[in-house]
């Protein structure tokens, strides 16, 4: 008799070291009203050279807490200081709220105790608040807009297991892992078989965020719009296909994952207004 699967259920806690151990207090417990639940206050641990340290847990709702460690008496090294860059900035914490009106009520709570915004923006599936906490840190609150379903796991599925095939060629020594194009392509071969790459084509996730695509594409008399009846839109040309952001009405940042699904032919321009894809003969 097989054993079931086991099930995560939640986040019990985040943790990251601190040497702010005032500051963070205050930023967590006073500046964001999230309630103090919990210290473990320890001699060292394992090896001769771990100090005794603080770990101390806030309440981040819906039985989840965000928790420090405070170091006693030593130095913070500097691959823990912040940096301006991405890969820094890429390791975050992010809460939830259920409701817009929520998100701006936090925006209004950071703003009214002097912490600065770092940008609200709509990416995918949620809209967030980006800041800082006194150890530099990223911290989010957002919003999903929806939920995620089966569509969204397949989708997920397809784009992953194409990047990991790349990835296994690239440390084969095949061919090197360059750019997100060879994920879209990649996906959207695997997914229409044997269409010819030459031919300017876009594959339009079916979900709401990407609708723009497909109400164009349904304006326009040179652009063919057909339901592939996999949770995909085709669109193609026999033609470029031109699509423009600002006339869509598409959000900057969901924006640069308009080619999610995937293409073939050539992107001859993706700049942070205009989007045309172009037969590989056709590109300039």
């Amino acid at each position: 008799m097989n054993n079931p699967s086991p099930v995560l259920k939640g986040v019990h806690h985040s943790a990251r070291p601190t040497w702010k151990l005032r500051e963070t207090v205050e930023f967590y417990r006073d500046k964001l009203g999230l309630p103090l639940v919990h210290a473990i206050s320890a001699r060292a641990w394992g090896p001769d050279n771990h100090p005794d340290f603080l770990h101390f847990f806030f309440d981040s709702g819906n039985h989840s807490t965000i928790a420090f460690f405070y170091y006693i008496n030593t130095e913070q090294p500097d691959y823990t200081k912040p940096v301006a860059d991405y890969r820094f900035e890429a390791t975050h914490t992010a809460w939830r709220v259920e409701t817009y009106d929520e998100l701006i009520a936090w925006r209004d709570r950071l703003e009214s105790q002097g912490i600065p915004l770092i940008f609200q923006i709509r990416h995918e599936l949620i809209e967030s608040i980006y800041f800082n906490d006194p150890n530099g840190y990223y911290l989010e609150i957002t919003i999903q807009e929806r939920p995620m379903d089966g569509l969204d796991a397949e989708d997920a599925t397809r784009t992953i297991e194409a990047a990991m095939e790349i990835e296994d060629a690239a440390k084969a020594g095949h061919k090197e892992f360059k750019s997100i194009d060879q994920v879209w392509k990649l996906k959207a071969s695997e997914t229409l078989g044997e269409l010819e790459e030459f031919e300017p084509t876009l594959l339009v996730l079916q979900a709401p965020e990407f609708r723009p695509l497909v109400e164009e594409a349904e304006r326009n008399p040179d652009y063919k719009l057909e339901d592939l009846g996999n949770g995909y839109w085709q669109i193609s040309s026999s033609g470029p296909l031109v699509f423009k952001r600002k006339e869509l009405g598409f959000p900057a940042a969901l924006w640069n994952a308009a080619l999610t699904g995937g293409y073939t032919g050539a992107v001859t321009e993706f700049d942070r207004y205009t989007l045309t894809i172009d037969s590989v003969g056709g590109a300039k």
